[in-house]
């Protein structure tokens, strides 16, 4: 029997269970879609019981007619900075608001004076990306829960813990390092909970999760009753993190972006956290028994999510496969640019109060311009990370790995290659997240001797070289003057 692991990848939209061999090959998958409800004030939400009543829909779907006995371990990776507040019953007190949500805001203006003394210790900024900021608004808004922390009786979690706290009947209550540094609680010097936050924040009897690697001992799993001798999970990671572990970017200076509903950029910058001076976030980049490695972090909010706008919501694009033959119909340059800010604008600009726009529109605008100006916008994001990123390392990126569902919009592909210098490499897979996760599973049960041993199962491929792009790089000098200005 096939020694096998179990990816579980909760994502925004979707949870997908994998089940991979020693070689990094997916021999079975499940797919189960989440709803996402996105108010008009700004505020995003899921059901957290749906969102586990979709990892077990995937899990089933993927283990359908397969033996649980050849699973070795689970490995979960996760929506990051979205979270749920729970009883000790594991009865959620709260929906689960999402990384997208808005809702602080106002909290977060109110705060400002205390974003050098946060960054220092979270490398964070206060911002309503993360989850800190929300809990507080959450308990400002609902009186019952203000009496459950009083009661000390209110308990918080990422999608990790929520997802493990249920698959283990509550007997788990953890969480990795990667999701910890996303919260605003977490100190990155001392890896532990920053009980001067806490106490600052009023949040002192708030129950949070053990601190662990993202390749550690979980707890045991019956697995929806599909498992009675039980799973251990083993690996437990955000999917943006995840995903940069499973291109494999294990030495300082390796960089990897993820085009999926948001963007992500991450950059390996050691075994110690460093000061972007450029806009960027110090997070943890992934750890494991034997390291952990830190990263900056260029987060673009709004990337796929863009295109499912105009698809769903304003009715001019049918198929997002197509985007690219459109945008590519275009001849001549209309002129017309979309500031991206359907939730703020992140980094290297943080203009969280920024709204979304189209600039330049005339009575000769059409659907493929606006459609254009899109698929650049999200190109264009990409590039000033990645400027920020060379500043602050003090030298080029040498190549950068990309993975998502738009890194093979052919129309994205060919802006990137007009505006970076780096070399831009791509897995035949579309599964990075699980893929990482997996891998960290595989390192703590010992399927995988070191992270030289991973490295030799990754096979890339470079885009193909593009003569420089004359006409994108003015564009981009354009937009970038337009949102730096507040040009509207």
């Amino acid at each position: 029997m096939e020694d096998l692991i179990l990816a579980i990848d909760q994502g925004t939209s979707s949870t997908k269970a994998l089940l991979m061999n020693v070689r990094g090959e997916v021999v079975a998958q499940g797919l189960a879609n989440l709803e996402t409800t996105y108010f008009p004030n700004g505020h995003v939400e899921q059901d957290p019981l749906a969102l586990m009543q979709s990892v077990e829909n995937a899990v089933k779907a993927c283990l359908s007619g397969m033996d649980p006995k050849s699973i070795k371990g689970i490995g979960i990776s996760n929506q990051r900075e979205t979270f749920v507040l729970w009883d000790a019953q594991g009865k959620p007190l709260s929906p689960a608001v999402v990384w997208a949500c808005k809702r602080s805001t106002a909290i977060c203006e109110k705060l400002q004076d205390q974003n050098d003394w946060i960054k220092s210790r979270t490398g964070l900024l206060i911002d309503p990306y993360f989850s800190g900021t929300k809990v507080l608004w959450l308990l400002e808004n609902d009186p019952s829960l203000r009496q459950s922390l009083e009661a000390g009786e209110l308990y918080f979690g990422t999608v990790d813990t929520w997802i493990l706290f249920q698959l283990t009947q509550g007997r788990s209550f953890a969480c990795d390092l990667t999701n910890a540094s996303r919260t605003l609680f977490f100190n990155l010097e001392s890896l532990t909970w920053d009980t001067e936050i806490l106490a600052r924040w009023g949040l002192s009897s708030l129950h949070l999760p053990v601190l662990k690697r993202s390749s550690d001992d979980f707890g045991q799993t019956d697995l929806f009753g599909l498992a009675p001798d039980g799973i251990p999970v083993l690996a437990m990671i955000g999917d943006s993190h995840a995903s940069m572990f499973g291109e494999t970017c294990f030495a300082e200076g390796d960089t990897k972006m993820t085009l999926g509903t948001g963007c992500s950029l991450l950059m390996h910058v050691g075994n110690a956290p460093r000061v972007s001076t450029q806009g960027l976030l110090s997070t943890i980049a992934w750890s494991t028994q034997d390291e952990v490695a830190y990263a900056w972090e260029g987060a673009i909010v709004a990337c796929g999510s863009m295109m499912e706008w105009l698809k769903k919501d304003m009715g001019i694009l049918d198929d997002v496969r197509a985007s690219a033959s459109i945008a590519e119909s275009v001849e001549e340059d209309p002129g017309v640019y979309l500031v991206p800010a359907f939730s703020g604008l992140g980094a290297p600009f943080w203009q969280m109060d920024r709204k979304a726009s189209f600039v330049g529109m005339r009575f000769g605008t059409k659907p493929a311009h606006l459609i254009k100006a899109t698929l650049e916008s999200i190109s264009f994001q990409i590039k000033a990370v990645v400027d920020a990123m060379e500043a602050d390392f003090g030298t080029n990126i040498q190549q950068i790995a990309m993975h998502g569902g738009l890194s093979r919009n052919s129309y994205v592909q060919k802006c990137l290659q007009g505006l970076l210098a780096a070399p831009i490499h791509q897995q035949d897979n579309p599964h990075i997240s699980a893929q990482g996760a997996a891998f960290l599973a595989g390192l703590q049960v010992g399927l995988y001797p070191n992270l030289k041993a991973l490295k030799q199962l990754i096979q890339a491929d470079s885009l193909a070289s593009t003569t420089s792009h004359k006409a994108i790089k003015v564009a981009y000098e354009t937009w970038k003057e337009i949102i730096e200005t507040n040009t509207y």
